[in-house]
């Protein structure tokens, strides 16, 4: 699918909003800064290369990150970003090999993760039966974010996020108060909670912190607003249930089960 079509209404999806590391160029490896702390071994500056980051743009040590101190980028969830700058935003122009791009490629990258993250949300808000009342507005705030991710870069760095991240975040609360509609909250989702065996359905994990909450057990498949960067920082088990478009994280040590639930679907 190419991405310079904004998406009709019929065919939207999420696919476009996972992560393709084959097609970026490490940009989350060298765009974004970090500290050294518990989820990063050391200190780096944005616009710097992690020395884990290798020539083809691949991280040397992804298969052992958490044991290497990383477990920071274990967590990270780009919604898609990566791929739609590198290959779409600068037509395949890697930041390498063209030095007059890369201050303007990595200023654009964390502006753009923003979108995609909106895009992720919205699009989530349309496939409820419970949001039918606004699907005509959610379709609307896709269709504008979409437009905003093919600016060009220097329309993208003078863009007023914060503004339409307003707009959106009406739209989101809206959905979440017609899920919630006639249920109370039986669970405060913040970080290290103990969520063991929980019934999830109906809560809305946006913004929750679930770094180390434990979901051995609970039921996730009727939530709202949960991404794959919540899921990979939390603690599961065999027994966590997922929405379909989550994937297990490899800490968990559950690929077996999910392939397992993939083959009998």
């Amino acid at each position: 699918m190419s991405y310079h079509t904004v998406l009709s209404h019929d065919d939207r999806c999420n696919e476009h909003l996972h992560a393709r590391c084959e097609d970026c160029f490490g940009l989350c490896c060298v765009a974004l800064p970090f500290a050294a702390s518990a989820d990063f071994a050391l200190n780096k500056n944005g616009g710097t290369p992690c020395p884990n980051l290798q020539s083809d743009f691949r991280c040397g040590i992804h298969q052992d990150l958490r044991q290497k101190g990383f477990k920071g980028c274990t967590v990270y969830e780009c919604f898609g970003t990566g791929q739609k700058v590198s290959q779409v935003t600068f037509q395949g122009k890697d930041w390498r090999n063209n030095i007059e791009l890369a201050n303007e490629m990595f200023n654009v990258f964390p502006i753009m993760q923003q979108l995609h993250e909106m895009l992720w949300y919205l699009t989530e808000a349309l496939s409820l039966k419970a949001t039918a009342s606004i699907h005509t507005v959610l379709r609307q705030a896709i269709d504008q974010t979409e437009k905003l991710t093919l600016l060009s870069p220097g329309e993208l760095t003078q863009l007023d996020v914060p503004a339409h991240r307003a707009e959106v975040n009406t739209l989101l609360l809206k959905t979440s108060e017609l899920v919630r509609a006639n249920s109370r909250p039986k669970h405060k989702t913040t970080r290290g909670t103990d969520l063991i065996g929980a019934k999830l359905r109906k809560a809305d994990f946006i913004g929750a912190d679930l770094r180390d909450a434990n979901l051995s057990g609970a039921d996730l498949t009727g939530s709202i607003f949960l991404t794959q960067a919540q899921i990979n920082a939390a603690k599961g088990d065999t027994e966590t249930k997922l929405p379909p478009s989550l994937t297990y994280p490899i800490h968990w040590g559950v690929q077996k089960k999910r392939k397992t639930q993939k083959s009998s679907s």
